[in-house]
């Protein structure tokens, strides 16, 4: 038969080649939520499911399971050749544990296909994630990287992500750019993902001396920062980061790609164009239309985001800021580099 593995079992994303995750769930669920580097072989697609679900609510649960049985055979010989080609141990859930990952690990088992199951599903490891957010306090020492809108604080932190230094890249968690504009060009994540994938990055960080990561607000769009990362952002050294206007623009530009998604930008501007003043709003509007964006993003810049972040991001004793005053995006990372603890710079590969 097969045997059953908890939560407390599933390993950080960096050893999970020793245990391949597989969600057996429909596409639909497993694009809205599922566990960090799992992959989809669906028991039943969405149309398939759809109609169980309908046969188990308005006939009964024995219809259903006889429906579901005349589907999975005839796409049994496929379906079990997808989990011959995967490599390594495998370890199968579905929503709780229940009828689909328990049936697809019988019939494994009958094909001489050993797959481990995961007791209480995506749920249950859905509890534990929050209960792994739920703590008093940061587990980590942090340098937080700030500074005013365009100063790459994002890229910053994957070039030193890339040189072996502990980075959370909280809006990378997100898939979202922070801002009014962040969703633009992107999917952002729902809370769940941000929560799971949060989760094991810091897994994968537990024993580093400290981390980096930017200085975000309680929210990404609509992702909700845990509070013990937000008191750790108020307690930590500030990195500041002061980069001229014309390499903050040139950032924003290549960035946000508006000469791709002129037509979202826009959009997305409509929400804060009455928080300035009307006849800067309509230069920022005529500009956005007609693609003159360096004119737009610099007005954006200095009528909206940075007085904005002068009084919120720089509210801070001076015993805790650090203040880098740099030309561009090379010379910020060897002044941050120069403010953190030095480690053994290997590639994260």
């Amino acid at each position: 038969m097969f045997s059953n593995i908890s939560v407390n079992d599933l390993m950080p994303l960096s050893e999970q080649k020793k245990m391949v995750l597989i969600d057996v769930r429909s596409p639909s669920e497993y694009k809205n939520f599922s566990i960090p580097g799992s992959i989809n072989i669906p028991f039943f697609d969405d149309t398939e499911r759809a109609e169980i679900g309908t046969l188990y609510k308005q006939a009964s649960v024995e219809a259903a399971k006889v429906r579901g049985l005349e589907i999975i055979s005839a796409k049994l010989p496929e379906f079990v050749q997808r989990f011959k080609q995967v490599e390594g141990s495998k370890t199968v859930f579905c929503w709780r544990g229940g009828m689909r990952s328990r049936t697809t690990a019988t019939l494994l088992s009958l094909m001489d296909v050993h797959v481990s199951r995961l007791e209480g599903g995506i749920r249950e490891y859905r509890r534990w994630v929050v209960s792994q957010l739920d703590q008093p306090e940061a587990p980590f020492k942090a340098y937080v990287l700030n500074g005013l809108t365009g100063t790459g604080k994002t890229r910053i932190l994957k070039a030193l992500e890339k040189q072996g230094y502990p980075v959370i890249d909280l809006e990378g968690l997100a898939n979202h750019k922070g801002s009014i504009f962040g969703h633009i060009g992107v999917e952002p994540h729902n809370q769940k993902m941000f929560d799971s994938l949060l989760v094991q990055q810091c897994r994968e960080l537990e024993k580093s001396p400290f981390i980096l990561f930017e200085a975000e607000s309680a929210r990404i769009g609509k992702i909700v920062i845990p509070s013990w990362l937000t008191e750790l952002k108020a307690n930590s050294v500030q990195l500041i980061i002061d980069m001229p206007m014309e390499e903050r623009i040139k950032e924003i530009i290549e960035d946000y790609r508006p000469v791709e998604y002129q037509a979202e930008c826009i959009a997305a501007f409509q929400r804060i164009k009455t928080r300035m003043p009307l006849n800067i709003s309509k230069q920022i509007e005529v500009a956005l239309e007609v693609g003159e964006f360096p004119s737009a993003v610099r007005l954006l810049l200095e009528y909206y985001y940075d007085s904005r972040y002068q009084h919120t991001g720089l509210q801070y004793p001076d015993a805790q800021k650090k203040v880098l005053q740099v030309r561009n995006l090379e010379e910020a990372i060897e002044a941050i580099k120069k403010q953190i603890p030095k480690i053994e710079e290997s590639p994260i590969i």
